[in-house]
Parts: structure tokens; C-alpha cells; sequence
């Protein structure tokens, strides 16, 4: 009985903490895609034409979707200062989740960031 009883406790956790694990897997992601975004080194070796701050924003909002966020273009911040030759960028999203977990429905806050701004 303890065994069952046991292992009813042990799926009962795991079903409660899926839906606030999986929101915290898809912004690890999202902070990963930012990070890569940010580091990307196209205006600098000029393998690429430069990117608008718009451009940048909607990078992050594409990869938002990916993970399955609802990131919208005035969720995110987008810094760009320096020349091409000098370029320093910043990204950061500001999001919130709606998460129901047993009966009980709260939102996780997320704020996403580069690790620091990437200088070319």
C-alpha cells in the first residue's frame, strides 16, 4: 500500500510541475536564441547587410514563437550603438505566462537577456 501510495505522491508531482517546467524549458531556449542573436557577427565580417533595430525584434519574436511564447515587438528591447565597424548590441524581452497547475492558475514573469552586450 505505502508503494502505491508512493508512486500515486510521485506522478501526482510530475504532473503538477510539467506545466511551470516546460514554461521554464521555453525560456531557456528563448535565452539562448537571444544570446546567439546578439552575438552574430554579419555587419562586422560583412557576410550580411546590417540589421535595424526592427530587424533584431523581430528575430526575437520568430524565435519566441518557436518555443511556443506570445512575445509581441513592444515586449522587447533592441540596442544597438557603435558603427558597423564597432558594434555593440543588446537585446532583452519582457514576458509574462499564464500557467494552471492543479486548480491553481498564476503567471511566471520571464526577462530574457543577452549575457551582456556583445562588442564586435
Amino acid at each position: 500500500m505505502k508503494v502505491i501510495l508512493g508512486v500515486a505522491v510521485l506522478a501526482l508531482a510530475i504532473i503538477a510541475s510539467y506545466p511551470v517546467g516546460s514554461t521554464e524549458l521555453a525560456n531557456r531556449l528563448l535565452q539562448d536564441d537571444i544570446n546567439d542573436l546578439a552575438a552574430q557577427l554579419e555587419t562586422r565580417t560583412g557576410y550580411g547587410p546590417s540589421k535595424s533595430d526592427d530587424d533584431y525584434r523581430n528575430a526575437v519574436v520568430r524565435k519566441a514563437t518557436e518555443h511556443g511564447i506570445d512575445l509581441q515587438p513592444n515586449q522587447v528591447t533592441v540596442e544597438l550603438s557603435g558603427s558597423a565597424q564597432e558594434s555593440t548590441i543588446y537585446l532583452a524581452a519582457d514576458y509574462s505566462v499564464p500557467v494552471s497547475m492543479l486548480g491553481f492558475r498564476f503567471h511566471l514573469h520571464f526577462n530574457p537577456a543577452s549575457r551582456n552586450s556583445f562588442r564586435y
